[in-house]
């Protein structure tokens, strides 16, 4: 018996009972479909990351309060206090740091604006006017406020194109008043739509960080200083000489026990990048619990089908057919299923995770690229191919077993 005819034979076997095969294979299907889904969306998730924090720049560099949080318990450290006014004024010397070409501190907290009838919660950010330029935020209409309006704690705002459209709808905003934490505030600026960033500037007010300070937020601190390297070669040291500027500030001699964190642009894609890669495989690895289920599922029929095609196997051991012949047979049965099965669920799981991204982009503002994961293909292909052989072995065995002349007496 060629192995052509025993995969015609095997395919006749499941044509025979589609809708039991179909039913059979579900598992399989949902288990595919889940795999390619979550790390369709996990490598999506990835690439929005890093164009994110690609988009913010290179030579970036961000200075945050506090001990650098390693897990849930460090999550207070953001709201320390540790970076002041001295250490601003140090680290914008450049016989400090020779290699950074400006700093921007940075305010933020959230609060409600309204104006007139319309009331809007959105985002506080206070900085520097320098902060136009570090993180290229292009004006829609007007200006950005500059160092003489931070020096006069000028009650001045730069807002997100989402501010404008909830406050003043199709109407005029430049020149208006939007009142924030009981202050008036005049509307300077209207910032182009972004859409999701890493800060949501669509969402947000901005306004100099010392009118931030002393009117809205009522802090004397910062929570992030943001500085700009002067090339993207000397990015290491430019953080090095943050570091050892702070410290001394601080009057910290063991890093250990520094109370604030630097991170780089490369640093920060590299440790995002691992968070979301650990999170897909471990979704993944949930996923495939399904498959586990869907094969011992696959197991249980073909064990149905052996018992009701007893006399077939009967028949054809009488007529000449080995051990091997029926093994391969019911083998291949067993793997035909949950291929398909893996089939249907790459195709189904391709086509969701399309339609998630269009969704995201569309409804969400999200820039997430739709991607074909081939790795998760090849998973689902080989995995689902895997698991016919295993569990289809034993039933296979079961029916190659078999003695010719009992299998022809049962009834």
């Amino acid at each position: 018996m060629t192995f052509r005819h025993s995969v015609q034979t095997a395919f006749k076997g499941l044509e025979a009972n589609k809708s039991r095969s179909l039913l059979t294979i579900l598992g399989i299907v949902i288990g595919v479909t889940a795999i390619i889904l979550v790390m369709a969306l996990g490598e999506g998730a990835q690439n929005l990351i890093l164009n994110q924090v690609q988009g913010m720049g290179a030579r970036t560099i961000a200075v945050g309060a506090g001990r650098e949080p390693t897990g849930p318990s460090d999550a207070g450290q953001i709201f320390s206090d540790s970076l002041k006014k001295r250490d601003l004024d140090l680290l914008s010397r450049k016989e400090n740091v020779p290699d950074i070409d400006q700093i921007v501190p940075l305010v933020f907290g959230s609060a409600s604006a309204s104006h007139e009838n319309e009331t809007y919660g959105l985002t506080i950010f206070g900085a520097s006017s320098a902060l136009e330029i570090i993180f290229d935020m292009p004006l829609e209409e007007g200006v950005f406020f500059d160092e003489e309006d931070v020096r006069a704690r000028a009650k001045n705002a730069v807002i997100g194109s989402k501010v404008k459209t909830e406050l003043f709808g199709a109407g005029e905003a430049l020149g208006e008043t939007i009142k924030l934490k009981g202050n008036n505030f005049r509307v300077i600026g209207i910032l182009e739509e972004r859409g999701q960033d890493l800060f949501n500037f669509d969402e947000a007010a901005i306004i100099p960080y010392t009118t931030a300070q002393d009117y809205v937020l009522g802090i004397k601190h910062f929570n992030r200083f943001i500085a700009q390297a002067t090339t993207e070669q000397v990015i290491n040291q430019a953080a090095e000489e943050i570091r050892q500027t702070l410290r001394e500030s601080h009057e910290i001699n063991d890093p250990n026990k520094d109370d604030f964190f630097v991170t780089t642009q490369v640093d920060l894609a590299a440790r995002l990048s691992s968070i979301t890669a650990v999170l897909t495989i471990f979704l993944t690895a949930v996923a495939a619990i399904s498959l586990i289920v869907g094969g011992i599922g696959i197991m249980n029929i073909m064990l149905v089908s052996v018992t009701e095609r007893t006399k077939e196997i009967g028949l054809r051991k009488a007529l000449g057919a080995t051990y091997k012949n029926i093994l391969t047979q019911f083998l291949l049965e067993a793997v035909m299923l949950t291929g398909v099965g893996g089939i249907m669920g790459i195709l189904i799981g391709l086509g969701l995770s399309f339609i998630t991204s269009v969704i995201l982009t569309q409804y969400l503002n999200l820039a997430w690229p739709f991607s074909v994961p081939v790795p998760a293909i090849i998973l689902g292909l080989g995995v689902s191919g895997l698991i016919g052989l295993v569990f289809g072995l034993y039933p296979a065995r079961t029916a190659a077993r078999k003695s010719p002349i009992e299998a022809l007496r049962y009834e």
